[in-house]
């Protein structure tokens, strides 16, 4: 579970059950992130409503804020568990492309010393 998180509603009143639902969907992606970002991992939920030419509109809106980076997700739908839905794939995606990029690269070193050492020597035919 994230240590810093944070649901704000903007012209909604964020009940008990919403919350519970974005803390249970959103808040346990630290296993998707390094150990060392899991520390200082900041993450902002702000959830909006409003209405267009008499349809309703419901936005949420991600921000977490890592180490190198700050990844920003919005997604708009009619329903807010829709919306929270949607953010959540997309934070999981993006988490997995900061994961390969900001990583120290330990687990690639081990696999390629594993396949080299079971390599045959191969010797050449003349």
């Amino acid at each position: 579970m994230l240590q810093k998180f944070e649901i704000h509603g903007v012209h909604t009143v964020v009940d008990d059950n919403l919350r519970k639902y974005i803390v249970k969907k959103i808040g346990h992606l630290d296993k998707y992130m390094t150990r060392a970002s899991r520390q200082s991992a900041h993450l902002e939920v702000i959830l909006k409503e409003a209405t267009f030419k008499d349809k309703r509109q419901s936005t949420c809106e991600v921000n977490l804020h890592l180490p190198h980076e700050t990844i920003n997700l919005k997604e708009s739908t009619i329903n807010m568990y829709a919306a929270v839905d949607i953010v959540d794939a997309k934070l999981r995606q993006q988490l997995r492309k900061y994961k390969d990029l900001h990583h120290g690269g330990k687990m690639h070193r081990r696999l390629f010393a594993r396949f080299s050492r079971k390599l045959p020597a191969v010797t050449p035919e003349i």
